[in-house]
């Protein structure tokens, strides 16, 4: 599995670039899961159904499946803000994994900034960050050898990540030094290993 994130401001852009990257890695014969990451008590479950009433009742988990797809809903018992590696952990395999939000991950990712949204960029600060998708390359803030990609272009920035498909091979931290039933896996330190905490390469792709 190949892992990238998608990090920026809300209002950038984000869950438009991944939409159309799905399609456009779909085309090119790729079977794409996503991740993303939500906003407190988010829900995506329907009063009266089924699933709704088991959680209502109590169920820590409730798995919903037909011959089509499959659900899984999970409440906490207490508050917990799980990591991209522990989501990672949850889905099946895939050729690409696309991560949205999670802003502060330890995974390779590409920036979407605005210039009109106002807010400042993360790649010079980010070690994580190995591209910038934008619509103005000519108001980036700060100077940068990564490379620029044209955000309104999702076939421009598919063609850059199958072009560098190694760079993106993702190894969980979370198994690197425990036993995938050990309790304290989830509790990995970020940065323990594998490509899924590689560094970018300014003259990478």
């Amino acid at each position: 599995m190949r892992v990238v994130g998608f990090s920026g401001y809300s209002g950038s852009g984000k869950t438009t670039l991944v939409e159309q990257l799905i399609a456009h890695l779909r085309l090119a014969g790729q079977r794409v899961s996503v991740i993303k990451h939500a906003h407190h008590a988010f829900d995506i479950d329907q009063p009266g159904k089924d699933s709704y009433r088991h959680r209502a009742a109590g169920a820590f988990e409730v798995v919903i499946a037909s011959r089509r797809r499959l659900a899984k809903i999970r409440e906490y018992e207490l508050e917990a803000e799980p990591t991209a590696h522990q989501l990672l952990a949850e889905l099946y395999d895939c050729d690409w994994a696309l991560v949205e939000g999670f802003k502060h991950a330890d995974l390779l990712k590409i920036e979407v900034w605005r210039a009109t949204n106002g807010k400042p960029a993360q790649y010079g600060d980010d070690p994580f960050v190995v591209a910038i998708a934008t619509d103005s390359p000519q108001a980036l803030p700060h100077p940068t050898a990564l490379p620029v990609l044209d955000l309104n272009d999702p076939d421009a920035i598919v063609r850059f990540l199958l072009a560098n498909p190694g760079r993106f091979d993702y190894r969980s931290p979370l198994f690197d030094d425990h036993h995938p039933d050990d309790p304290g896996a989830a509790d990995a330190q970020p940065g323990s290993g594998g490509a899924a905490v590689a560094r970018r390469d300014p003259g990478a792709g």
